[in-house]
């Protein structure tokens, strides 16, 4: 059966309208479960190990009688590391070595502390510190997400923090081996076997047996989403994401399997997922359409992949490749793939987006997995003012002002001229009573 996916020309009358229904995807969040995650949450800050075991048993069918047996103990994390397969070991330290390597070049461009001295001896400069402790959030519902634990652990480890608390739903109190190894490889302090908004609250708030954190990363599903955003303020998160997305950007050169393939590989993932094509060929269109027919049979998860491309994926016929990038641009995807002959072309007019993949072999699942960048990525157009997780995310920064006697002479007058100006005398007289000959000024 033939998938009916939006086909769409730039030249056409219509397209604008009919972009826009591509493009749109409704934020808003369902108001029931808004209100069973306030109340989740209240419940959690109130009982705390008690509210979090009695949700784990009701929504995940745990059986546990104390929250502090679903702590997962390192030695249960070795364990799992020692027992997973040597294929899967393999991949999964490897993986792990490139991700690893990647965030420490990241740190050393942008991670370190750094302060200059003015000629008056002043000093300026900026301290970088790493957060003591953060919280990691791993899905483990409809499916389990090794690779998510490295990305999430490995940059905060990069960074230096002090303490990684990783959490992961368990449904039936079924430990996934390969989550618990990657946990292992990449330096999770101490991990718990529990999900939902409720894990979400116990990092956030702390209990008896979970520690609170300062800051929550990781995706989940939308209780998960709803939490991270209520308990922002009281930690920090990383971000809301949304439903996942690719963009790719073709010229028609790669095989046409090869560009469906890839459309499929984030359609897949649910039915809000959004794969778009753009390309100024219409045969080569034709093409991939025609591969997306022959292939989808094929997949294991092609309910989800045809819901997917026919609720939200299209098909762009643009004028020109130039076209192609101002409509990239517009749309911000998570993932863009740049699959043409001469992808350095294009790069430069590219300004949005979450990750860029440059020509045909750079498939978006190696970013996914092993290539070695960050694969939680800005989401819903977000990508036009923000950016991948990283290092930076798990650092803050202090500024460090050290003002000599001599700069003090420099700077007293004018800040005192600023602060009476304002109208706040204490700070004009705190600047004024370090100046070597102190003017004398009536009160305004």
């Amino acid at each position: 059966m033939s998938v009916n996916i939006r086909r769409l020309a730039t030249g056409a009358a219509d397209f604008e309208a009919e972009f826009q229904r591509v493009l749109h995807w409704s934020e808003e969040t369902d108001h029931a479960i808004e209100e069973r995650v306030a109340a989740i949450l209240a419940d959690v800050r109130a009982r705390g190990d008690a509210a979090v075991l009695e949700y784990t048993q009701r929504f995940d069918g745990v059986g546990a009688t104390a929250l502090a047996e679903l702590e997962i103990p390192r030695r249960e994390l070795l364990a799992a590391l020692d027992a997973i397969p040597s294929a899967q070991r393999t991949a999964l330290e490897a993986a792990a070595q490139r991700v690893r390597s990647y965030h420490e070049r990241q740190l050393e461009a942008c991670g370190r502390s750094w302060s200059y001295r003015d000629a008056d001896g002043t000093l300026l400069g900026q301290k970088v510190t790493p957060l003591d402790r953060v919280g990691i959030y791993v899905p483990g519902g409809k499916a389990t997400y090794p690779s998510s634990v490295l990305m999430n652990a490995l940059p905060a480890k990069v960074a230096g923090v002090g303490e990684i608390v990783m959490v992961v739903p368990t449904p039936q109190g079924v430990r996934n081996a390969m989550v618990l190894a990657a946990a292992a490889i990449a330096g999770v302090d101490r991990a718990f076997a529990i999900g939902g908004a409720q894990a979400v609250g116990a990092l956030a708030y702390g209990t008896a047996t979970v520690p609170a954190v300062h800051k929550i990363t990781g995706p989940g599903n939308a209780y998960v989403a709803s939490a991270k955003r209520r308990v922002f303020g009281q930690v920090g998160i990383d971000m809301i994401a949304g439903p996942s997305e690719i963009l790719v950007l073709a010229d028609g050169s790669t095989p046409a399997d090869w560009v469906a393939m890839d459309l499929f590989s984030q359609a897949e993932h649910d039915e809000m997922a959004q794969s778009i094509l753009l390309c100024p060929d219409a045969a080569y269109i034709a093409e991939v359409k025609a591969a997306i027919d022959r292939l989808l049979p094929e997949m294991p998860r092609r309910d989800v992949i045809r819901a997917s491309l026919e609720g939200r994926g299209a098909l762009i016929h643009t004028r020109s490749m130039e076209e192609a990038c101002e409509i990239s641009n517009r749309i911000a995807p998570e993932h863009l793939e740049v699959s043409s002959r001469d992808p350095q072309r294009w790069e430069p007019l590219l300004r949005h987006a979450g990750a860029i993949f440059l020509g045909a072999f750079t498939s978006e699942s190696l970013g996914d997995y092993c290539a070695g960048p960050n694969h939680v990525l800005p989401t819903s157009g977000t990508a036009r003012f923000s950016s991948p997780l990283g290092v930076y995310d798990f650092q803050k920064r202090s500024s460090l002002i050290e003002v000599s006697e001599a700069g003090a002479q420099q700077l007293g007058p004018i800040a005192a001229e600023l602060a009476y100006g304002e109208g706040l005398q204490a700070h004009a007289r705190a600047a004024e009573m370090r100046l070597t000959t102190t003017p004398t000024k009536k009160d305004t």
